[in-house]
This record gives C-alpha cells, structure tokens and sequence, in this order.
C-alpha cells in the first residue's frame, strides 16, 4: 500500500516489532508523542478549586490537639489540588498549606533551597526569624524566606496563629536542586533588631553600599501599609479591568519580583466590581483577606469568602466579582516564565 508522499506502509506487524526494538534499546518514536511533548497551548493537570476556610480551619485545630509542634516539626496540611492526586501541589508549579502554631511552640530553625512565602491568615504573637532577624506576625502581612537562609518560627502570645505557606518546590524538584539542612539549635540566636532590614530598605532608600540582591533584602511586608496604599490608589485612578486595584511586592535593591521564583500581588476590588476574563501562562494561588466574591475559573463559578482558598491554573480564564469590597493575595509562578521568556497572557 502506497501513502501519502509516495512511500510503501509497512505492516502492523512489522511496525510493532520495530516499537519493540527501539524500547529495548531506550528509544521512542517522536511521531508517536510530538503533540503532548509540544502541545497547541497549555494543558495544566491542576484543576480549578477552592478550599473553605471555615471547613479547614477545624481539622487545623484538631491537628494541633494531635501532634505536637516537636513531632511534627512544622504543623501543616497541605493543599492538593483535586488533578494532582498524590502530589503535594497546588497547581502544577506551586506547594501551599496551611501551617498552625500554637502558644509557647517552635518550628525549629532551617533552610532549604527552596524560596518560601508566609501569608498571615488569622492570629497575633506569633514571630518568624531570618537569619537572625525576627519579625512579629499580623493577619495579612507577606513575610519572605530567601533561599538557603536559616528561619524558624516561634509564638510569644496567646490563640492559635495560621499562615499560608507558598513554596517553589516541584519546580526545585523538577531541577533537581533540593538542599535542606538543619540548624544545630532548636532556634537561631538574634543578632539584629526587629525592623532592621525594614530600616535599611523598606523606605525608598537603600544602604549607599548595597548591590542588586536575588531574593527582597526586605522580608516582612506589613498588612497595614499594603492596605493603605491599596486605599490610595481607588481615591487616585480607575481600576485596572482585570485586575482590580493592584499593587506587586517588589525586591527594592532591583525593582523585580521580591522572590525571584514566586510573584506576589495584593488586589482591591471595589464592592459591584468585576474583572474581564483574563488568562495566563502562569499558575496561581489567590487568599481572600477581605469581603466577599465570586470567581468563574475554567467556567466554574465559586463563591468565595474571607480567608478562603482558590487555586487558578495556567491557561484558564478568570474573572472575579466583588460582592462588598474585597481584598485578595495572589501569588504565582510568573516571575519564572518571564525570565526564560515563555510569559504569555490573554484579555479577553
């Protein structure tokens, strides 16, 4: 039998003994997988969902009863996402879960080459330390681990505190490139004042010697301040329309991403707002700080309150309506597609 170019088919059976052959000696045929090694656009394994807060926030505690802070060495439940089943992810770049601490405990201290976020969900006294430096924790607040950089974690006050953590580890995975090491003391010594690194960078000012730096030499970005500037700009300009009011937590010493893996961003959408359809190439994680609101994602639609937790996949359409005024953290993988030019986004 001829085919299209003029050439001869073989038979079945000889096509199979030669498949046969090729993976015997650890060879694949391109023809046979070109279009899901190179497919049309994006196909994310992570689907759509949202985690309530108010049906998690029960099993937190009752993990708190149950294992202490020294057995577990840091107290979490991981969100995984329904498409992943049996991976620690979120979407198909991002790990989050949700850490509880609880009065007197400490998450002894660390570091690990994978870069970390802690998002603040509800809470007061607790405290995280970065290389000697501790930071007090409030509801809200976006607090950095640079990679490799010892932290810990520890609570002075009273109730229980809970934060989100958001780290690049499939990615440091995929790479090949996962470090962790133990500090040889339960907590770092403090060799820096609370609020020195904020000193030194959080003004508009830097230290006149200070060099382009990877990671945000800053790594606590209170609530308070991002709220306020939130605020400032719905009395100053039109919202972007699709994305609300938004502001992105830069790395001063060079005006990029404050992690260099992970974006982070703090949307305002006024109350009656909604956002036009819009998609990315990019996985994301938004947190309902404030208000309440409804997000289609892929055509689902969700509604969403405070504290509540959506994962958006890459290449699925968005938009979000704001019932009241609504507050919400956002954090992705985006500053990696943009270094090695993949960035790719859609308004529809």
């Amino acid at each position: 039998m001829i085919v299209a170019g003029g050439t001869a088919a073989s038979p079945i059976s000889d096509r199979t003994a030669f498949y046969e052959t090729l993976d015997q000696q650890n060879l694949g045929p391109l023809w046979e997988s070109l279009k899901g090694l190179v497919p049309r656009e994006p196909r994310p394994k992570a689907v759509p969902h949202a985690w309530r807060y108010a049906d998690v926030r029960p099993r937190l505690m009752e993990a708190g009863s149950l294992i202490s802070a020294e057995e577990a060495e840091r107290r979490v439940l991981v969100l995984q996402n329904p498409g992943l089943p049996g991976a620690s992810q979120i979407t198909d770049t991002i790990y989050a879960g949700l850490q509880l601490i609880l009065p007197g405990e400490v998450a002894p201290a660390h570091r690990h080459s994978q870069s970390a976020l802690r998002f603040v969900i509800e809470g007061q006294g607790a405290f995280t330390a970065v290389d000697g430096e501790r930071t007090t924790m409030h509801p809200g607040d976006f607090i950095i681990t640079p990679a490799n950089t010892w932290h810990d974690h520890g609570h002075d006050g009273g109730g229980p505190v809970v934060w989100m953590d958001g780290l690049d580890v499939p990615l440091v995975r995929f790479l090949g490139a996962g470090f962790r090491e133990e500090y040889d003391e339960m907590a770092q010594g403090v060799t820096r004042p609370e609020g020195d690194a904020d000193a030194r960078y959080g003004a508009g000012l830097l230290p006149i010697d200070c060099g382009k730096r990877a990671t945000s030499p800053i790594f606590n970005y209170p609530y308070e301040r991002t709220r306020a500037a939130l605020e400032s700009m719905r009395h100053g300009s039109a919202p972007d329309p699709y994305h609300g009011f938004a502001l992105k937590y830069v790395n001063p010493t060079s005006g990029d991403w404050a992690i260099p893996t992970i974006g982070a961003s703090m949307r305002l959408l006024p109350a009656g707002f909604s956002t036009r359809p819009y998609k990315s190439t990019a996985g994301a994680v938004a947190v309902m700080v404030e208000g309440s609101a409804t997000a289609t994602v892929g055509g689902t639609r969700i509604a969403l309150d405070a504290h509540d937790i959506l994962a958006m996949p890459a290449w699925t359409p968005q938009i979000f309506e704001a019932v009241e005024d609504t507050v919400l953290f956002i954090f992705s993988d985006q500053p990696v597609h943009e270094k090695l030019g993949l960035w790719r986004e859609s308004k529809g």
